[in-house]
């Protein structure tokens, strides 16, 4: 297929090259970026606090422990989380749009999952402290299903959703992103 050829899906609705197509996939793929790294940073910079408050001294050593692997997966979470932007950048006019989305797409799905984990921990971590070793492994559990049950669920109702709205008017337009 050519570059400049219009390309259109009977049931997208956009009429739109290759090139519009990667480009709109891509400035969609930077929003979601950006609300992921906000919600990560703002977890690093709150592990990274910790150490200073008084009762730190208090953790016991699975907490320390637990502690250390949350921060560092936090770090992790937001490197993961700039890697688009820097493959973008040195990629930077070397007609490798489709490969810069593909590849966002794939690092965006693993940071979500790390993401959620690293919220797991965190509200283990938390629990723990505050509460008790069981309190946390409630709390934390807890989370983990609430996050298997979005992942699981919420695109199954989307899905549903979407297939009741094409079903129900045929001829209009069921928009996929």
């Amino acid at each position: 297929m050519v570059d400049n050829e219009v390309t259109t899906t009977p049931d997208d609705g956009r009429d739109e090259t290759p090139n519009e197509r990667y480009d709109r996939n891509w400035n969609e793929l930077m929003q979601e970026f950006r609300v992921l790294q906000t919600g990560t940073q703002i977890m690093a910079g709150f592990l990274l606090t910790l150490p200073f408050q008084q009762r730190f001294t208090e953790l016991g050593t699975f907490d320390h422990v637990l502690y250390l692997c949350l921060v560092i997966f936090a770090v992790v979470v937001t490197l993961l989380a700039l890697a688009p932007v820097m493959l973008h950048r040195v990629l930077f006019q070397e007609r490798a749009k489709a490969q810069l989305v593909h590849a966002g797409s794939v690092i965006l799905l693993v940071c979500l999952v790390a993401a959620t984990l690293l919220f797991v921990g965190i509200v283990l971590f938390v629990f723990d402290f505050v509460v008790s070793p069981a309190a946390g492994l409630w709390a934390g559990g807890g989370i983990a299903v609430l996050a298997v049950l979005l992942w699981t669920f919420g695109p199954k109702l989307l899905r549903t959703a979407r297939d009741r709205a094409a079903d129900d008017y045929p001829s209009g337009n069921a928009s996929k992103s």
